[in-house]
C-alpha cells in the first residue's frame, strides 16, 4: 500500500495524485498568506505562460493597489508537460489547449500583445501594437523560442506521416502530428532517430521520454524486431545528472536502443531522407532514416536579446537572462526578476521549476515593496518524471549541484521505473499544473 500520509508531508509538494472522480492540489500547497502590501507600484509581467500567470496570481493576492500588467500575443494557453503524451498517442491536441486569458486574474490588465522593444534603462516597453508602457518592476517570463531556422533543410510542413517527421516540441497540433508519424513508423519498421540540440533546452528528458515510448509502442505492437532505434546524445552523456545518465544508459542497453555521444543535429535531407549531425573537431555524419525526431536548438526571444539583460559571458549565443541563481533578481537590474525558462541559471526549465521559481521572486519582490529583504532562496530544483513506457516512469528530481532531492524519500524511489510515477505524469500532473497557474500550488 502506499504511504499516503508520508507523502502529503512531503516538502516538495509539486506532484499530486488523482483520486477517483477528482484529482488532489499539490501537496504543500495553500500556506497561509500575511495581510496584504499597500503600494502603487506598476508592475509588468512579459508572458503569460506558467510561470507568467502564476505570478499574477499570486501577487493580486499580496498586493493592494498594484497596478500590474501581464503582456502576450498568444491567446492560447499550451499545457506543455502533455506533449509526449499527445506525440505518443495517448492524448489529443485539445488536451494541452486552453486560453490564456482564463487563467488570469480579475483587477489585472491584459495586454494580446508581444513585447517589440525592452528599455530596461527608461523602465518601459514597446508592444508589437506600439503601445509603450512603463513599469516599476519588471517580471520576465517570456519563456524561450524553438530556433527550427538552424536545422538546415526542415520546415514543420515536412511533420506528419507522409514524411516521417516528428517534431513534438512545436505545438499541439504538431506533437499530434508527430504521433501519426510515430505510429507509421512502429508499424512498417526501419530506423528511428531521437536525439535533443546543443543548447539549453526546456525539459531536456523529453526527447529521452519520446525515444523510450517509441520502442515501448513497437515491443506492444509485436513489432519491435523491425525498427531500429537510435538516440543521439549532444554531449558525453545521456542526460546532465550523472547518476541519472547511467541509469537511462543501462535501460537503453537492457532495450538495444543504439545511443552516440556528441551528436548534434544539423540538416536533414527530406528527398534522400539522410540526416547529417555535427561532431567534435568540425566532423559530420550523415546517416538515413525513416522516421526522425527533430528538437531544435532553443534561444531566448529576440526581443530580451537585443534588451541588455542577457549575460554576456555565458550563454551567449542563447540569451538568456542574467539573474542571481538564487534570488533569480538580475544581477544588473535591480527591478527586473525572470521566472521559468528564460533565466541564465544552470538548472531549472521545467514546468515544476517554475512552481519552486514563483514564491522566491514572490518573496523578493514583495519585500522590497515592504522595504524588507527578501529571504527565499531557489536551490535548483528541476523535476523530470522520466517515462520509461507506457505506464512506467521514474520520478527524477534534482538541484544545482546534482543532487537527487526525491520528494518522497523512501515512499517513490526515483531511479525506479514504476506505475505511481507514471500516474503523476499522465493523471495528477496537470490538476497540479493548473493549480499552479491559479497561484494555488
Amino acid at each position: 500500500m502506499m504511504d499516503f500520509e508520508k507523502i502529503a508531508a512531503s516538502r516538495r509538494g509539486f506532484m499530486g495524485l488523482a483520486g477517483a472522480g477528482g484529482a488532489a492540489l499539490a501537496f504543500g500547497a495553500g500556506t497561509a498568506q500575511a495581510a496584504k502590501q499597500r503600494t502603487s507600484a506598476r508592475i509588468l509581467i512579459l508572458g503569460a505562460g506558467a510561470g507568467g500567470a502564476a505570478i499574477a496570481n499570486r501577487l493580486t493576492e499580496r498586493l493592494d493597489g498594484a497596478q500590474i500588467t501581464i503582456l502576450d500575443g498568444r491567446a492560447q494557453h499550451w499545457y506543455q508537460p502533455g506533449f509526449t503524451l499527445i506525440a505518443a498517442g495517448l492524448r489529443k491536441a485539445d488536451y494541452a489547449i486552453s486560453s490564456t486569458e482564463q487563467w488570469l486574474p480579475r483587477g489585472i490588465t491584459y495586454i494580446n500583445e508581444y513585447a517589440a522593444e525592452l528599455d530596461p534603462e527608461s523602465n518601459r516597453v514597446t508592444t508589437t501594437g506600439g503601445q509603450r508602457i512603463e513599469y516599476d518592476y519588471l517580471i520576465v517570463a517570456t519563456g524561450l523560442v524553438l530556433d527550427w531556422d538552424a536545422i538546415e533543410g526542415f520546415d514543420l510542413s515536412m511533420v506528419g506521416p507522409e514524411n516521417g517527421v516528428s517534431a513534438h516540441y512545436a505545438s499541439p497540433e504538431a506533437a499530434e502530428k508527430s504521433w501519426l508519424a510515430l505510429d507509421k513508423f512502429t508499424d512498417e519498421g526501419g530506423v528511428g532517430m531521437f536525439g535533443r540540440p546543443a543548447t539549453e533546452m526546456k525539459c531536456a528528458g523529453a526527447p529521452v521520454k519520446i525515444c523510450f515510448l517509441a520502442e515501448d509502442i513497437a515491443t506492444t505492437k509485436g513489432n519491435r524486431g523491425k525498427c531500429e532505434f537510435v538516440y543521439n546524445a549532444q554531449a558525453q552523456n545521456l542526460f546532465g545528472v550523472p547518476v541519472i545518465h547511467h541509469r537511462v544508459r543501462q535501460i537503453m542497453d537492457e532495450r538495444d536502443i543504439t545511443y552516440r555521444y556528441q551528436h548534434v543535429l544539423k540538416s536533414i535531407d527530406l528527398g534522400a531522407k539522410t540526416a547529417t549531425y555535427a561532431l567534435p573537431e568540425g566532423a559530420e555524419v550523415t546517416d538515413k532514416w525513416d522516421f526522425i525526431n527533430i528538437v531544435p536548438p532553443q534561444r531566448a526571444p529576440q526581443v530580451i536579446r537585443d534588451s541588455g539583460l542577457s549575460w554576456a559571458e555565458r550563454w551567449m549565443d542563447q540569451g538568456w537572462i542574467e539573474v542571481d541563481m538564487q534570488t533569480l533578481r538580475h544581477a544588473r537590474y535591480s527591478n527586473v526578476f525572470g521566472i521559468g525558462d528564460i533565466n541564465g541559471v544552470p538548472k531549472g526549465k521545467t514546468a515544476a521549476s517554475v512552481k519552486f521559481h514563483i514564491p522566491v521572486v514572490e518573496d523578493h519582490l514583495v519585500s522590497e515593496i515592504a522595504g524588507r529583504e527578501g529571504t527565499r532562496r531557489y536551490d535548483g530544483y528541476t523535476s523530470c518524471p522520466l517515462i520509461t513506457r507506457i505506464g512506467r516512469a521514474m520520478l527524477v528530481e534534482f538541484d544545482y549541484q546534482d543532487n537527487l532531492t526525491p520528494s518522497f524519500p523512501g515512499v517513490i524511489a526515483p531511479l525506479e521505473e514504476l506505475w505511481i510515477s507514471w500516474l503523476m505524469k499522465e493523471v495528477a500532473l496537470k490538476a497540479t499544473y493548473n493549480a499552479m497557474l491559479r497561484g494555488r500550488a
